[in-house]
């Protein structure tokens, strides 16, 4: 099946689902009008729109709707192209993630990251610098899915810790990446989260908390020392 920048939007109303219409857009306060096509069927589509032409596709479709800007960004992280060719467009899409659904399956969709870890490292930084709530969401995330590792640990905390946007998408998802460091580098996490090792807000410190008492990851030792390192 052929999905082209002229047909694109038909495509996708005939795909509507109406029910979860209604439930993702009240979940996207704020973001494009949502058509209500379900995720599975968009990474579908954006599989076949990547073995195409998708350089004339991302540059050509429109973006009025929520799904259109989600295929645009599945269809760079399914690409099959040198990471060299990958990464401009992955420059032009980030400016276009304007809520949280947007952001974080874009990000996790990168897998072209793991492979070139350090080039894209470089590539994210400047974005944790810029006073925009989703792009430092996107440094936040990524670092989240593709930086918890031996070799990036004391780097990725260093970052998270200098994400100091005040709106709520980009202190949530510093939240989510640090009880994600406990999960998976217990130890480095745990200095990290002691008085004077960071410079976190009381609520994104609080949340991060909480998230790690909500987390099967997290031992239930863990728990009890962490449910009295809550900031009061």
């Amino acid at each position: 099946m052929s999905f082209t920048p002229q047909n694109i939007t038909e495509k996708l109303y005939e795909r509507q689902d109406l029910k979860y219409k209604e439930f993702s857009s009240a979940l996207m306060p704020g973001s494009r009008p949502v058509i209500g096509v379900r995720l599975p069927i968009l990474r579908k589509m954006a599989k076949e729109i990547a073995k195409g032409d998708w350089r004339t596709f991302i540059n050509e479709a429109p973006e009025e709707y929520f799904e259109e800007v989600q295929l645009k960004g599945f269809a760079i992280a399914y690409a099959k192209e040198a990471f060299d060719e990958i990464l401009p467009f992955i420059e032009n899409h980030i400016p276009k993630i304007n809520d949280w659904s947007l952001c974080d399956s874009f990000c996790t969709s990168l897998k072209i990251v793991e492979k070139h870890r350090e080039e894209f490292l470089q590539f994210l930084l400047p974005y944790a610098k810029e006073d925009d709530e989703f792009k430092q969401r996107v440094v936040a995330v990524i670092l989240m899915d593709y930086y918890l590792t031996d070799d990036y640990i004391d780097q990725t905390l260093q970052i998270l810790d200098e994400l100091k946007n005040e709106k709520y998408y980009c202190k949530m998802a510093v939240a989510w990446a640090v009880a994600t460091a406990w999960a998976k580098q217990r130890d480095k996490t745990c200095v990290y989260m002691q008085d004077g090792n960071n410079t976190l807000d009381d609520w994104t410190y609080n949340k991060a908390v909480q998230k790690m008492l909500e987390s099967y990851r997290v031992s239930e030792e863990d728990k009890v020392m962490l449910r009295e390192m809550k900031r009061k």
